[in-house]
């Protein structure tokens, strides 16, 4: 607990006043993403093989946006600063940590950008929300990834939602998910989403007790890859079951 309450320090005074108050989930999946790394460490590896798969073959490699590029640990971040002439990473928040070991890498083409990408707030003005428009405004754009980014942000629409009934739409949720999807798909560059789709509760026999879409129905493009994510292991939330996500990744 003591790391922890040092590294939201530390990330405190370095993020924006309007994403401070999410740096707390970003702290709580560092000290998972810790206990877990053996379980996940397969995830981590896949994801970065799709990213490192749909790049492969580009032309041009000039500038790559990574959205929610969060811990970096599915982010194969050594070979996009390498290989493209600017990496920026788009994120809430940015932890103290990150900056520190991009820092240490002396990356100097990567770019950190504090971002909302859930276009939650333009629905909530009455606006037609376009989360990803930000995009054709970044010069020589030739790759964006969506990385382990989509679900996270339908869990925090739908947490706002609940709080805030009747300030937007009911189907928000299902809009903003397909309006990541769209923006994503809708791009002049090349793209990968790595995203998790579903979620499991099994217990110790394997027996499933809850399952859940976690696209809220909202269909994912044609998959190139898919996997487990075991995101509770037997023991990280409780001694009974486990929870397993299932990941796809689309370019």
């Amino acid at each position: 607990m003591i790391t922890e309450a040092l590294l939201y320090a530390a990330t405190f005074p370095l993020t924006g006043k309007a994403h401070r108050k999410f740096i707390h989930y970003s702290v709580n999946l560092w000290s998972r993403a810790g206990r877990c790394a053996r379980d996940w460490a397969e995830h981590e590896e896949m994801s970065r093989n799709a990213i490192r798969a749909a790049s492969a073959g580009l032309r041009q490699k000039r500038t790559a946006v990574v959205l929610g590029s969060g811990l970096l640990r599915d982010v194969p971040i050594e070979e996009l600063a390498k290989d493209f002439d600017t990496v920026v990473l788009v994120d809430l928040v940015h932890l103290a940590s990150v900056r520190l070991w991009l820092a240490v890498k002396s990356y100097r083409n990567v770019r950190l950008i504090e971002r909302d990408l859930s276009g939650y707030d333009d629905l909530a003005a009455g606006r037609e929300s376009e989360p990803l428009g930000f995009l054709r405004n970044v010069p020589y754009l030739d790759f964006v990834v969506s990385a382990n980014l989509l679900s996270q942000i339908a869990r925090g629409v739908k947490r706002r939602h609940e709080a805030e009934a009747g300030r937007v739409p009911k189907d928000t949720v299902e809009r903003l998910i397909a309006a990541h999807l769209a923006g994503l798909s809708g791009l002049s560059c090349s793209s990968c989403l790595v995203t998790d789709i579903a979620y499991a509760v099994i217990d110790r026999n394997g027996k499933t007790h809850e399952e859940a879409d976690l696209l809220h129905g909202v269909s994912p493009p044609p998959v190139n890859a898919a996997w487990t994510w075991p995101v509770a292991p037997l023991g990280e939330e409780s001694k009974d079951y486990r929870i397993e996500h299932k990941v796809i990744a689309a370019w």
